[in-house]
């Protein structure tokens, strides 16, 4: 009753007509942790937010139309513990989208998640958040986008309904609004039944600068045995004549009713890195990531956690771990152990 008042005084705020709305719920996530980071030979000690999930926080709801179809809003902002600012420069910067679904599937307009970020996500441990997270190594290759492998502005996105015997996909389109900027497409199709997860998810957007286009393809798979679940994924991104590979192995472990161990080693390779016709554009070189973590939840709705990383980067390459210091040569290790508290409601 708490959570709804609230979500109505908020939609009042913020123009929304709550009444007219089946159900509207008020959620989200504080995330805070204490964490020491290194690259090469500088260190930093911090206390951080998002360690484990992104700190968030939004409102949701749906209005029954009869006949199966439903209407939807969602509105979700990033909330960084530390220091209490939205972490992102758009207030509903996470998600603003309207939706209309039914036996046809589901249509969403505004800004959200592209389909192939999804996709990546799925065969992440850590979701792309944190200090294990795979995002680090993902390079744009001077296109200057990340829609991709991102969240994108202006989507208009379709998914099939979910009543296919375990297939599933969607497909997404983000308008360029008379610029080629950040226009941008992707597909994604997969299946998912019991114990068995494969999907693969293409993506492409376009580049102002040049008219060329960043292109990612990637794959993946995971089989949960009950006591073990591994998982595997490869990534392929091209712009002109730049590419880049990425090998993501990871396994998760339940411990007892509220424990679980992951870990998780990821290749990247580079090629064609002396390309230097995009503005900005630094040459980036081979890098490798090791993660490992624990989760352990003490009810429901709390968690406490610990993760470190370790990445070695070669060549020119200077990536970093989620929120260490920026690398100051060519070549040198980034590492990171936090420890942490995740709430939700």
């Amino acid at each position: 009753m708490k959570k709804a008042l609230i979500a109505l005084a908020v939609l009042g705020l913020t123009g929304g007509a709550a009444v007219a709305q089946s159900s509207v719920t008020l959620f989200g996530v504080l995330d805070a942790d204490l964490k020491y980071v290194k690259t090469g030979d500088l260190t930093m000690k911090k206390l951080d937010s998002g360690g484990l999930n992104t700190s968030r926080l939004g409102v949701r709801g749906t209005e029954d139309l009869g006949g199966g179809l439903k209407a939807g809003f969602w509105l979700e902002t990033q909330v960084d513990t530390d220091t209490g600012t939205t972490g992102t420069g758009a207030f509903w910067g996470r998600r603003a989208t309207v939706s209309l679904s039914g036996d046809f599937g589901e249509v969403r307009l505004g800004r959200n998640k592209t389909v192939s970020r999804l996709h990546l996500e799925d065969f992440d441990p850590t979701s792309f958040t944190g200090l294990g997270s795979v995002s680090v190594l993902y390079s744009n290759l001077g296109s200057g986008n990340s829609t991709s492998y991102g969240r994108a502005d202006n989507l208009a996105s379709y998914s099939l309904p979910t009543n296919l015997g375990g297939f599933y996909g969607g497909v997404d389109v983000s308008a360029g609004e008379g610029t080629s900027t950040n226009k941008g497409q992707s597909v994604r199709l997969g299946y998912k039944q019991g114990p068995l997860h494969v999907s693969g998810a293409y993506a492409s957007t376009s580049n102002a600068a040049d008219s060329s286009k960043f292109k990612l393809a990637s794959l993946g798979g995971a089989y949960d045995f009950g006591v073990v679940r591994p998982s595997l994924s490869y990534t392929q991104t091209k712009y002109l004549s730049r590419e880049q590979k990425i090998w993501t192995a990871a396994v998760t472990v339940p411990l007892g009713q509220q424990g679980q161990l992951w870990g998780s080693f990821t290749d990247a390779k580079a090629n064609g890195v002396a390309e230097t016709a995009a503005a900005g554009y630094t040459p980036i070189g081979d890098a490798k990531l090791y993660a490992v973590g624990y989760i352990h939840s003490v009810s429901k709705r709390t968690a406490l956690y610990t993760t470190f990383s370790q990445l070695k980067n070669d060549g020119a390459a200077r990536f970093i771990i989620g929120g260490a210091p920026a690398a100051t040569a060519n070549g040198q290790k980034s590492s990171g152990f936090d420890v942490g508290i995740r709430h939700s409601f």
